[in-house]
């Protein structure tokens, strides 16, 4: 079973976006390095339906688990002020690498709420009966800071095994989520996880929940999986609520808006695939410094 948990991070305390008399209409942006963050769009598609959505992965750049932290910061503001320029009241980081390395940048330098997302720590430790739980997260995300604080304040007498997942992201990317190469490659992480008596795993990635099944299968129920989207969007409708920002709740907007980076075929391959969404794929320039952004239409 997938279990979702509050383990959204803190939320930013001030916007400047103006809220209209019958509710406001501007869009939400999503960000992250690539595919994964559509399951954390999907969550936010179900909880708020009225909501007008603006999606960026960064897949011309993915992985960002590899990258060095000036890079990540550096997209993650470039992005989040692209977002800011398409009128997004809000933001939701999705993507835990980018989370852990740059969200406090973020929320010094653009005025909308920012709400980022954090592995589901507190969560696995709570729930775990044989006390220890398993970690798949990117190498960035596992050496972070933000990660470290989570086991100090949270893990109490839970066991953590965490596990970097080099080569998920990058399969996920190419929509191969249920290959015998997958397969093989989350056996070889989950097996010493499910040896070492492990009941509960901390999906620490936005991308891993497309791997849901294949995982589920490999652990023969033998571990109960955290995944925090429906989590995070709850805390953006909280946000949202607190600051005025809802849509008005009669509104219908259109199929959520889908940019890329790099051309694209593969998003849209996924969304359909996965979320049944048939829509186009905008490819977006956004450079990290200087120039105005442009796009493109992936058919």
């Amino acid at each position: 079973m997938t279990l979702s948990h509050d383990a959204p991070s803190p939320e930013s305390e001030r916007s400047t976006v103006s809220t209209a008399p019958g509710g406001n209409r501007a869009p939400i942006g999503i960000f992250d390095s690539g595919l994964g963050g559509l399951s954390v769009l999907r969550a936010i598609s179900a909880q708020l339906p009225h909501e007008a959505l603006v999606y960026v992965a960064d897949s011309l750049h993915a992985p960002y688990g590899l990258r060095d932290n000036a890079f990540i910061s550096e997209r993650t503001l470039a992005i989040g002020a692209w977002l800011v320029s398409q009128g997004a009241k809000a933001l939701v980081v999705a993507c835990n690498t980018a989370t852990a390395e740059s969200i406090a940048l973020a929320r010094e330098r653009l005025a909308i709420p920012i709400i980022g997302v954090e592995p589901g720590i507190k969560p696995a430790a709570s729930q775990s009966k044989s006390r220890i739980a398993g970690v798949l997260a990117t190498q960035v995300t596992l050496r972070s800071e933000r990660f470290r604080s989570l086991i100090e304040r949270h893990a109490a007498d839970c066991r953590f095994i965490c596990q970097p997942g080099h080569g998920l992201v990058e399969a996920v990317e190419r929509c191969e989520i249920d290959t015998l190469e997958v397969r093989a490659l989350l056996a070889r992480y989950i097996d010493p996880m499910l040896a070492a008596g492990a009941d509960t795993l901390v999906l620490g990635c936005t991308h891993y929940p497309f791997l849901d099944a294949a995982i589920r299968e490999l652990a023969g129920g033998r571990l109960a999986l955290v995944d925090t989207s429906a989590a995070i969007a709850k805390q953006l409708e909280r946000v949202l609520e607190a600051q005025g920002l809802r849509a008005p709740p009669d509104r219908q907007p259109a199929a959520p808006r889908l940019c890329s980076t790099d051309e694209g075929r593969h998003m849209r391959q996924l969304a359909s695939t996965l979320l049944g969404l048939d829509a186009p794929v905008e490819k977006v320039s956004i450079t990290t410094h200087g120039t105005s952004p442009g796009c493109s239409y992936v058919a």
